[in-house]
């Protein structure tokens, strides 16, 4: 079926189904493991990065799909559920780690180690993913009434840009910042950005394909042209 079919017989009401529960399910456990894989540092072409770099891209291509399927309103939720859990899972590693160790036992060091949080790395993680998050769906969900519907390519990628950007200033400023010099902090930025952006683009016929699934599968396709932006109007 056509974009334009899909169009003529798409409805703008956004439901609960199966299938978006699915992309719930995935979105947030990207999140999650990206975070737990995130303390493993890794060399690339000479460039350092977090081994999240494989999986956190993912949760921006589940939001472009959410967004631009269901609307901002359902990507909303599902960015806050990814919050609520991540913060389930934070606290649950911290509490394990504060449980006393069986004598026999010695890995406590290594679970501090990969499972532990310092409080301004989880602050500077938290606060980068809400700002991220948000811009990201926000500028896909204002780029698809702008272009009625067009170029798939501009809002996935233009969402990008500015998503995975406020995330990564936002984090590397508060996680490092007064830590590292600044033209290190620059490069780490700036090294991240491009990345993440490069791996979406390069993403973006995988996107084309499921996008295209999902509005058939679901005969649905809305467009936010009365709704708020507010990324605090989760319950709406």
């Amino acid at each position: 079926m056509s974009h334009d079919s899909i169009m003529n017989h798409a409805t703008t009401v956004p439901r609960v189904t199966g299938l978006f529960l699915v992309l719930a399910a995935l979105f947030v456990t990207m999140l999650i493991t990206s975070n737990i894989i995130a303390v493993k540092i890794i060399e690339v072409g000479g460039r350092i990065l977090p081994a999240a770099i494989v999986l956190f891209p993912i949760t921006y291509i589940l939001g472009d799909i959410l967004t631009e399927v269901y609307g901002f309103r359902f990507a909303r939720r599902v960015i806050w559920l990814g919050f609520l859990c991540n913060t389930v899972a934070v606290a649950g590693f911290w509490v394990g780690g504060l449980l006393p160790s069986a004598p026999f036992w010695e890995g406590q060091s290594a679970y501090n180690t990969i499972l532990g949080y310092t409080p301004r790395l989880l602050m500077a993680s938290f606060a980068g993913y809400l700002v991220g998050e948000f811009s990201n769906s926000i500028v896909l969900s204002r780029l698809k009434v702008a272009t009625g519907g067009r170029w798939l390519w501009s809002r996935t990628i233009g969402s990008t840009i500015v998503g995975q950007g406020a995330d990564s200033v936002v984090f590397i400023t508060v996680a490092f910042a007064g830590t590292l010099a600044g033209s290190n902090l620059m490069e780490l930025l700036i090294t991240q950005w491009i990345v993440k952006v490069l791996y979406e683009a390069a993403a973006t016929p995988i996107t084309y394909a499921v996008v295209g699934y999902v509005k058939r599968r679901e005969g649905l396709d809305v467009y936010d042209h009365s709704i708020s932006l507010n990324p605090v109007s989760f319950l709406r």
